[in-house]
C-alpha cells in the first residue's frame, strides 16, 4: 500500500475508488446493456490519467537522478580545476617574489 501512495496521490486514489464504486453501482443498477459500456470507459479513462501519473512521476524521479548525478560531476571537475589552477597560481606568486627589484 505504500509503493501505491508513494505514487499516487490521494487524489487519484479517491478517483479511482469513486469511478470504481460508480461502475459496481452501474452494473448492478442497468445489468449488462449498452450503457454499461459507457461505465466501463469512464473506468477505464480514470484507469489510464493514474497510469499516465504513474509513468509521469517514475519519469520525473528518473531526470531527477540525472541531475543529481550531473551536479556531482559539475562539483568534482570544479575542485579538480581549483586543484590545477592553485599550483599555478602559486608559482606565479613565487616567481614574482623571487625577482629582485631591479
Amino acid at each position: 500500500m505504500d509503493y501505491i501512495r508513494k505514487y499516487l496521490g490521494p487524489g487519484a486514489m479517491v478517483v479511482l475508488a469513486v469511478t470504481l464504486i460508480l461502475f459496481a453501482a452501474a452494473l448492478f443498477a442497468k445489468g449488462l446493456t449498452h450503457d454499461l459500456l459507457l461505465e466501463a470507459a469512464v473506468f477505464l479513462v480514470s484507469v489510464k490519467l493514474i497510469i499516465m501519473t504513474y509513468r509521469n512521476s517514475k519519469g520525473v524521479e528518473a531526470i531527477q537522478a540525472k541531475l543529481e548525478r550531473i551536479l556531482s560531476e559539475e562539483e568534482h571537475l570544479e575542485k579538480v580545476l581549483d586543484e590545477i589552477k592553485n599550483p599555478l597560481v602559486k608559482k606565479q606568486a613565487a616567481g614574482e617574489n623571487t625577482e629582485s627589484p631591479g
